[in-house]
């Protein structure tokens, strides 16, 4: 066992973490918006956690907390992701489909160009030497905080489509104007399923810092927004484990066929041809079809011939 974990301890570890990504998207989907903003806020998240860790302006409180600074730079990831999922989303999400999706690549982008030119973020060698979570020794262990974020988000997920947000996030996704006059206000939960995934993926990028051992301007592209969005879609974007599914998918098999050199890029695009033309729902969604009963069959109806009555002259 000990020998699995170090071959492929850091490959399961990065497919839970991509299903930790993919579910940052699933969130505004669920509000029916088309957003790209995770990378953004998973590079704000790492850069919030890579300087709390090793500035010497914090050096005094990382002395002070020991361990307990990674719990704080998850709480501060989070905090600046939603105050800035906030700043972004207001006016961002009064677009819609496509224009919000390049509104959202656009800001990706932003970041990553300030990042390059920012001293306190190391430029574009970025920052390096981020102390490992905990004192782990082996990359499988980081297990121990992926693993339970992932578990949390699947139950507060499952929790938010059974509540009264998540009818409101499908009233908007399948009419927005039908829900705006039924009482829902469209503005206040597309921006509260921005933010939601906001925080996640800065709490998910505060965590693989430490992970990485270092965090640069490649960690928030656009690249990487087209990934994620990929995770979502292969998997399926209408189950909380579509994400999960479409996360692990997607990453394990580009490294589980390394023997083929360059042709597994190759199968791995095939395998998104494949998925996006004969799985529309996603591949959890085209299990549940499977699953799911038909419908029974209405009997076939017997036509009711009416006989006229002739009159009598």
């Amino acid at each position: 066992m000990s020998e699995f974990l170090a071959q492929y301890g850091f490959l399961i570890v990065t497919m839970v973490q991509a299903g930790l990504l993919g579910l940052s998207l699933y969130f505004p989907l669920q509000a029916g918006q088309l957003s790209l903003a995770s990378p953004g806020f998973y590079a704000l998240g790492g850069y919030v956690a890579a300087i709390m860790l090793t500035s010497p302006a914090f050096s005094s409180l990382r002395d002070a907390l020991g361990n307990g600074m990674f719990p704080l730079t998850w709480v501060a990831a989070a905090l600046a992701s939603g105050v800035l999922g906030v700043l972004v989303g207001v006016p961002a999400l009064r677009l819609r489909g496509i224009y919000l999706a390049l509104a959202t690549i656009a800001f990706v982008e932003i970041l990553r160009v300030v990042s390059l030119n920012l001293s306190i973020t190391g430029g574009a060698i970025g920052i390096f030497g981020i102390p490992q979570a905990f004192g782990f020794q082996d990359r499988w262990q980081y297990l121990w905080l992926f693993g339970p974020l992932l578990i949390l988000t699947l139950l507060f997920a499952r929790q938010v489509e059974r509540s009264r947000v998540g009818r409101a996030f499908r009233a908007i996704r399948e009419d927005e104007l039908a829900a705006d006059a039924m009482g829902v206000p469209p503005t206040r939960y597309k921006v509260l399923a921005f933010v939601i995934g906001a925080v996640l993926a800065g709490i998910v990028g505060a965590m693989s810092a430490p992970f990485l051992n270092t965090w640069n301007a490649k960690q928030g592209t656009f690249d990487a927004s087209i990934a994620i969005l990929a995770f979502v879609l292969i998997g399926g974007s209408r189950n909380i484990w579509g994400p999960v599914v479409g996360g692990a998918l997607l990453t394990a098999v580009p490294e589980l066929l390394r023997f083929l050199a360059d042709w597994r890029l190759v199968i791995n695009g095939l395998v998104l041809v494949v998925a996006s033309l004969y799985l529309p729902q996603g591949i959890v969604g085209a299990l549940e079809g499977v699953r799911r009963p038909p419908p029974p069959r209405r009997p076939p109806s017997v036509p009711v011939v009416v006989e006229a009555k002739g009159g009598t002259s």
